[in-house]
């Protein structure tokens, strides 16, 4: 069974990137590159990742009107990512545009409330101070656009499953019971998050930033 772990490797740096991803290749499901990464080393660093022959999680958060949107899908083709994310509140016809524009094999997920957010950052830019509400109303939307899944915490994916029982879940903020949550706000354990609905977990610095990152994903994985 493939693991559903994917390893946040949010560095500039290709050469540490491709360091850590050799040593945990085979105790994760695949490695994320955000846009730290792909900032600094554009599709070529990206390619050259892909190497490994580990599925590519390209996490650029798209997020724009659909035509920038879908052009720039389509930008992405030949990389033929395993997991792609745009923004949930770019709204429907983006999500629709960005899934028609993407390669067949590719999830498109959209992102709902990012996890460094709580109640009163979404006050702060004119939303209800309540996560789980509007995870729901974007899972929803999500849904009626025809993509794949969502991102969202754990502590609603269970239930934005209930409302989306086929859908693919992404859930990032993921902490071991001992780890940092950083400048994460609404975490969970891997296991917990596993149980309440998620298909992939998305876990960065406390594999990343181990003294052993390839221990450190192996005690996670055994965990699951």
């Amino acid at each position: 069974m493939t693991s559903p772990i994917y390893v946040a490797l949010d560095t500039p740096d290709i050469d540490r990137a491709m360091a850590i991803a050799t040593r945990i290749r085979n105790h994760v499901g695949g490695i994320k590159l955000g846009l730290e990464f792909f900032c600094a080393n554009g599709r070529a660093g990206v390619k050259e990742m892909a190497a490994l022959d580990l599925p590519i999680f390209l996490d650029l958060k798209l997020h724009d009107i659909p035509n920038t949107v879908a052009k720039a899908v389509q930008a992405l083709r030949p990389l033929d990512p395993a997991i792609l994310t745009v923004h949930a509140a770019g709204g429907r016809a983006m999500m629709e545009d960005a899934k028609a524009a993407a390669p067949t094999g590719t999830k498109v997920v959209a992102v709902t409330m990012l996890t460094s957010l709580d109640g009163a950052d979404m006050q702060s830019i004119g939303l209800p101070p309540d996560p789980h509400a509007q995870v729901e109303r974007l899972a929803a939307l999500a849904r009626d656009a025809g993509i794949d899944g969502i991102v969202c915490s754990g502590n609603e994916v269970a239930a934005a499953r209930a409302i989306w029982p086929e859908g693919f879940f992404v859930v990032p903020g993921v902490r071991p019971a001992d780890g940092d949550a950083g400048d994460q706000k609404r975490v969970m354990t891997p296991r917990a998050a596993l149980d309440a609905g998620a298909s992939v977990l998305v876990i960065g610095r406390p594999i990343t930033q181990a003294d052993d990152p390839d221990r450190a994903a192996r005690a996670i994985e055994a965990t699951l």
